[in-house]
């Protein structure tokens, strides 16, 4: 699958668009096959490390998460064991 990533803080030329595996579903997530993508405020900072607090949280030399993206829409592709379903 294709994701953006990034492997050091910094401007836009830190973002690669790399194929990386899909990731195995653990018994209490799910797989979601994305269809849309956005970038946000959000990631903006991650890859900024702006304020310099996010990297306590997120890596303090590094990303410790090196894929962007953190609002998406899809399709469900795999459940896992643990998940239950909200009616």
């Amino acid at each position: 699958m294709k994701a953006a990533t990034y492997y050091k803080y910094g401007n836009p030329e830190v973002l690669m668009i790399e194929d990386i595996p899909i990731p195995e579903t653990k018994t209490n997530e799910i797989l979601v096959k994305v269809i849309a993508s956005t970038i946000n405020s959000g990631d903006w900072r991650l890859r900024k490390a702006e304020p310099f607090m996010v990297r306590l949280f997120f890596g303090v030399f590094k990303p410790k998460i090196r894929v962007l993206g953190t609002a998406f829409s899809g399709i469900i592709e795999e459940i896992g064991e643990n998940v239950g379903c909200v009616n």
